[in-house]
């Protein structure tokens, strides 16, 4: 439902003069900007932008949207509010971006995950943001590091609570895990607005515990962010990551930043953005090159080459993979995060594997895909994922049956997983199928899959 203003937006009137939109032109424009960020659904005419004019404010992402095509047309920043959509509530883009202060952080974070609880349309369905992980990556690597202060809170926390935090974030993972990202989302960031965003807005305590009461945030935010991108929630993914990483920045944690930026960095290849990847990836690196992690350090290095892979560049994947291989052979496990704990060569052997694959090179993929199998048990989305991988390798080789008997057994382990990225997975391995001759096969495979997995009904 929409609010009328008292009177017509004269704001709004005068830009649109001083732009010289046509109210057809305006509406157009508003269109596309909104389907560049995922917006598919958007439908918007001349009569739209009349009603704008007397006084209707549109519901988000369109307020956003207009700034966007206002600010592009008089090459200077134009806000909603400038536009005369000046609203109580902060916008939803405000996550987008670093907050500046400790109480900003508090605000941001908490807002975000109350407007995720209540499945507010401008989160749920926003789309992958083109320039927020850039702006969030250059804010970290050139921005000042300041004290951090214990806080003039009315709550006293002390290290056993910080602890505590971590016990109940482990658990968290998990599950997270073992189930998928869907099943145990809504807690976790119930945790997160109920318990955790008051906590940092209220805690009265030292610095250093300070800092580690901003770090447990961040790591609780970057799952939050995970969950979501599980769910192909894509724009609320980026703003968690985004809040992660400014408070990891408070807490000063770059070990913590590293990961998150690596995090960023993965999601960017997901969603087949090469280039954001790359640039993630290797500010990732000189974070993790800070902090002293080599474990770290491999992994932005595979992600910058999954990067040039992406970019089908396998010159520079050789080199990325040769330098990350080179790190990861003089790592260490003792002093790993608990955070980092998932990242071992199983899964460093998962990371090789995807990038030959998107070079399209099938018996390299199936080499390293076999090798990601020796894992953890308690990973049972990863297993899903390298299962469904190795059988995409099988594909790209023409080795039919051994794809689709993979195949199976990905789709049963995908089947009690709540994670659209697993039935993703699935849905890559049946188009590396689609073109094999072996129509029967495949055929049957494909009826598998379908009834098993009624995510792949829905696309």
């Amino acid at each position: 439902m929409t609010r009328r203003l008292r009177q017509p937006n004269r704001s709004l009137a005068a830009l649109v003069d001083e732009a010289g939109f046509s109210k057809k032109g305006l509406a157009a424009r508003v269109v596309r900007a909104g389907e560049s960020r995922g917006y598919r659904d958007l439908r918007f005419n001349h009569s739209s932008v009349e009603r704008w004019l007397r006084g209707e404010r549109p519901r988000p992402p369109t307020p956003a949207l207009l700034a966007e095509v206002f600010s592009a047309r008089l090459a200077r920043r134009v806000t909603a509010a400038d536009l005369g959509f000046s609203d109580d509530q902060p916008s939803e883009d405000v996550a987008l971006h670093m907050p500046p202060t400790t109480a900003d952080a508090a605000r941001v974070v908490h807002s975000l995950a109350k407007g995720d609880l209540e499945r507010r349309r401008a989160l749920i369905s926003s789309g992958f943001d083109l320039t927020a992980y850039s702006s969030a990556a250059l804010r970290w690597l050139v921005s000042p590091r300041t004290a951090i202060g214990g806080g003039g809170g009315s709550r006293r926390i002390g290290a056993v609570d910080v602890q505590a935090i971590r016990e109940a974030i482990q658990a968290f993972r998990v599950l997270d895990n073992r189930l998928g990202g869907g099943r145990i989302r809504p807690t976790v960031v119930s945790y997160l607005h109920a318990d955790i965003a008051p906590m940092l807005r209220d805690a009265r305590c030292t610095d250093d515990v300070r800092r580690e009461l901003f770090s447990a945030a961040a790591e609780l935010s970057q799952l939050c962010g995970w969950q979501a991108h599980d769910l192909e929630m894509q724009g609320l993914a980026q703003r968690y990551l985004v809040q992660a990483l400014s408070m990891a920045r408070i807490a000063q944690d770059e070990a913590l930043g590293g990961e998150i930026l690596a995090a960023m960095s993965q999601q960017a290849v997901y969603v087949a953005q090469a280039d954001q990847a790359i640039d993630m990836a290797q500010a990732a690196h000189a974070a993790a090159r800070r902090a002293g992690l080599p474990l770290v350090q491999t992994e932005t290095m595979v992600l910058e080459a999954h990067g040039h892979a992406l970019r089908q560049d396998a010159g520079s994947c050789a080199r990325a993979l040769g330098r990350a291989e080179a790190v990861f052979a003089q790592s260490s496990s003792s002093d790993v995060p608990s955070w980092l704990g998932y990242f071992d060569e199983a899964y460093f052997a998962a990371k090789i594997a995807h990038c030959f694959r998107v070079l399209g090179q099938g018996g390299l993929a199936e080499k390293y895909a076999l090798r990601s199998l020796d894992m953890n048990p308690d990973y049972v989305r990863g297993r899903a994922f390298n299962v469904a991988l190795l059988a995409t390798s099988y594909a790209l080789q023409g080795e039919i049956e051994q794809a689709c008997e993979r195949g199976r057994e990905a789709v049963d382990l995908a089947s009690g997983l709540d994670s659209a990225r697993a039935v993703s997975y699935i849905r890559d391995v049946l188009r590396c199928l689609a073109s094999r001759t072996d129509e029967r096969r495949t055929g049957q495979f494909r009826d598998y899959a379908a009834a098993r997995l009624p995510g792949l009904r829905r696309v």
